[in-house]
Order: structure tokens, then C-alpha cells, then sequence
């Protein structure tokens, strides 16, 4: 007979130890570890025949064929469509809007496939009044049930080319004993979602709630276990969402995709350079185009500088990291001579996305700058540009895209660093410039 063991697991890192610690040996996280009850499993069967090592060259190849969803900032953040047999992990905050998002794909998706839609959190007459809203057929199949086994019988008699659990934290699995949402629990749900994927080449779509730190709620080795994760950001209050991808093994993680909130569902937005821009031109403020994967954006950088109160002053950044901000002001004050040690510096990206891309530097230094001298850049002006900790301004990648991408949106004058690969572009007057000293003459 098996015998029944007792083992703690890190909901962090996954680590597995026979006693507990307050703090993970291997990840260094406090109060992570979980008692869970395993149970030794019999030993395995002799492997049977086609399962053996080959070699590579003997693999059959083929491509993933794609389903797309309808919705293209969807289809852009997944790679170009769904794979087959693909699992899709959808983390968010609750009520910005991951179930009406799966709830128009799966309406775009009955035409061509079977679509099975799971809910352990509604009942089926709310999974109505919800299909209603956004105008999906009744030929979607709904099911309101937590048991994995009991899913996974439903897929083998229906037969979905499409399946949508909401969510993961609700769903249990009979054969393990332990609460719902718990580490064991979400661990063993993921992992038959996956079997149930990979056998039936059916794609499966995960909801899940996140933590107050804006992680996925549950085990850490959940994000591994699946095809691709994506994350839903933005303010609740706000209308619009941004829909990013933090692994896919079918794609680039680059791309992110836009929505607005809307009283029918979610509606893509067409030309996102609209919410990123106030269309002022006052003090403090910078037009800069970054690059999400493909797609050249135009966003605002604003920035105020106040006399502090404390004997350290203030540095905050939203949208931005706030230790390359204090690099940034550390390379204006060296380079440039300005002072900012007697003032708290605050700046925002307008929109809420968040900005990585190290050609915002420029437009983050003019920013600030302007704020000290109180002026401002030429009216319909963009700036492109990485600022290293010489105060040189270097050039970065697709300066081309970029500096058409200001054109389009009605900037006709663009400052950017020196580059070879950069040529004329019809319609805009570019002023090269190759350091802090040479940009900070542009300020009027």
C-alpha cells in the first residue's frame, strides 16, 4: 500500500523540504513554505514502445497552426493567433475585465471551432447577462463546475477545440487533500488543464487572480508549467487596459495590446498615441516615441521639481523605473551642472504604461530640465534618445520607425542623437544632437 508523507513546499520557488522553515532555503522568501500531503506514488511501468529517445533529425517537424480570435491586439500579444493544444495563463486585478475579454474571443471563435466556457465563480444566468452584454451566440457552451475530473469527462463527450476556465483558484482537484487556491491545489489543477490540453490538441485559457503585488496568486512554478502568461494592466478605475505578455513560447514578449473599457465589453484601440498624449506644451513636459515589439508609440513624459522639506529629498517616478531616474539626474548633474540635491523631483508618464524603453532617457532629461529653467521644447517637437553616464546621447534601435511615427502624429521637428542609419524623412526637421549639453540648448 502507499504510504501517506508530509512535505512543505515554497509557493515562491516550489522548493520542497521534509521540514519547515520560516524562510526559503532556496528563493530567500519569508513564510512561503506549505504543508502538503503526498501521497508515494507505485513504481512506474517499463516504458512502452515510440516513447524512447531519438534522434532529433528523425523528429517530425511541423508547424503550429494558428486560430485567430478576432481581436487584434489579442492576436498580437499571443503571436499571431492560438497554437493548438496551447495553455494561456490571464492574470489581472479583479474587475479589469479578463473574463468579458475571453468572453468576446470565445463569441469571435463558435464560427469556427466548439467553445466550452467554465465558471467556478458565476452561476450559468450570470454567464448569460455577461454573453449578452457582449453579444455572444447562444450556441457557446457554459458550465459551472470546480472539479477538474469532472471538466475534463465534459471535454471528452463535447469535444472543444477551445477551453476557458474561470478561474484557477476556484478549480480543485478530488484526489488531493487541500483547500481550494492552495498551493498543492493550483499546482495539480495546472497540470491537469495541461494534460487535458496536449491529449484532446484542445487550447486552454486560465484566469487568474493576482496578488496584491500584482503577482498571479498561487505558486510562482504555475507561470512555468504553462504555454504563455499574460498580465491585464491599468487602473480599474481607468478605461483603458493594457494587455501584456510576460512568456510565450509561440511568440515575442514584446508586444502589448490596448483596450478601452467600454458598456458593451472591450474594444480595441486603434491609434494608442492618443491616451499617452495630453497635447500641451507647457514646462516640464517631453514627447518621446518608444518601441512596443513592433510598434512605435508616442508618450509624455512630465516632470515637477519642488523645494523639499526633508533632509533627503524626494525622488518618485510613475510609470518609469525610479532607479534610472536617479541615474538620469545623477548624469545631469555632473555633466550639465544642475543641481537637483535641494529639490524633490516627481515624474509621470501620462497614461499609465510603463516605460522601459531607454529611448525615453532624453525626453525624461529635457523633462526635468525644463522644470529647473522653466521653459519648454519648440511647439510640435519630439525627442529620441539614450543618455549614457558620459551625457553622451546615443542612438537606438528602428530610429527610422520612430521618427516616422512622430511625422504621422503631427511632429514636425524631432531631436535625436547623431546616427549613420538615420536619413531625411519627408515632412520632419531633425536636429541631431550627440550630448546633454547640446539638447538642453534646444530649450526655449
Amino acid at each position: 500500500m502507499p504510504k501517506d508523507k508530509t512535505k512543505f513546499v515554497c509557493g515562491e520557488c516550489g522548493y520542497e523540504t521534509g521540514k519547515w522553515f520560516g524562510k526559503c532555503p532556496s528563493c530567500g522568501s519569508w513564510n512561503t513554505l506549505v504543508e502538503m500531503t503526498v501521497t508515494d506514488a507505485p513504481k512506474r511501468a517499463a516504458m512502452s514502445a515510440g516513447h524512447g529517445a531519438v534522434k532529433l533529425s528523425e523528429v517530425e517537424g511541423r508547424d503550429a497552426a494558428r486560430t485567430t480570435t478576432g481581436i487584434g491586439e489579442l492576436d498580437r500579444v499571443l503571436g499571431g493567433g492560438i497554437v493548438a493544444g496551447s495553455v494561456v495563463l490571464i492574470g489581472g486585478d479583479p474587475g479589469i475585465g479578463k473574463s468579458t475579454l475571453l468572453m468576446q474571443a470565445a463569441s469571435n471563435l463558435l464560427g469556427k471551432a466548439p467553445v466550452l466556457y467554465v465558471s467556478g465563480e458565476e452561476s450559468k444566468s450570470q454567464l448569460k447577462l455577461r454573453a449578452e452584454r457582449c453579444g455572444v451566440s447562444g450556441e457557446l457552451l457554459v458550465m459551472t463546475e470546480t472539479s477538474v475530473s469532472a471538466i475534463e469527462n465534459e471535454v471528452e463527450r463535447k469535444k472543444p477545440a477551445f477551453l476557458i476556465i474561470d478561474s484557477i483558484q476556484t478549480m480543485v482537484c478530488t484526489e488531493v487533500a487541500s483547500a481550494a487556491g492552495s498551493v498543492t491545489q493550483i499546482r495539480e489543477v495546472t497540470s491537469a488543464l495541461t494534460r487535458i490540453a496536449k491529449i484532446n490538441g484542445c487550447a486552454v485559457f486560465i484566469v487568474g487572480h493576482v496578488t496584491k503585488e500584482g503577482a498571479i496568486a498561487g505558486p510562482r512554478m504555475l507561470e512555468h508549467m504553462v504555454d504563455t502568461v499574460l498580465y491585464f494592466e491599468g487602473d480599474r478605475h481607468d478605461a483603458f487596459r493594457l494587455l501584456r505578455a510576460v512568456k510565450n513560447r509561440f511568440g515575442s514578449t514584446n508586444e502589448i495590446g490596448i483596450f478601452e473599457m467600454r458598456g458593451d465589453g472591450m474594444a480595441e484601440v486603434a491609434d494608442p498615441s492618443d491616451m499617452f498624449l495630453s497635447g500641451t506644451n507647457d514646462t516640464g513636459c517631453a514627447v518621446a516615441c518608444i518601441m512596443e515589439g513592433n510598434r512605435p508609440i508616442l508618450i509624455e513624459v512630465q516632470s515637477l521639481l519642488a523645494s523639499t522639506v526633508y533632509a533627503n529629498p524626494r525622488r518618485m517616478a510613475a510609470g518609469m523605473d525610479n532607479n534610472r531616474l536617479m541615474l538620469l539626474l545623477a548624469v545631469l548633474e555632473r555633466r550639465a551642472g544642475l543641481r537637483t540635491g535641494e529639490k524633490d523631483v516627481y515624474t509621470n508618464v501620462v497614461g499609465g504604461i510603463r516605460v522601459d524603453d531607454r529611448g525615453a532617457d532624453l525626453a525624461v532629461v529635457l523633462a526635468v530640465a525644463g522644470s529647473i529653467f522653466d521653459r519648454r521644447l519648440p511647439e510640435r517637437t519630439a525627442v529620441i534618445g539614450e543618455v549614457s553616464l558620459t551625457g553622451e546621447i546615443r542612438p537606438v534601435d528602428r530610429m527610422m520607425n520612430r521618427v516616422a511615427e512622430c511625422v504621422r502624429r503631427g511632429y514636425t521637428h524631432v531631436i535625436a542623437p547623431y546616427s549613420r542609419t538615420l536619413t531625411g524623412v519627408e515632412g520632419a526637421q531633425i536636429t541631431t544632437v550627440r550630448s546633454i549639453r547640446e539638447a538642453l540648448g534646444l530649450l526655449v
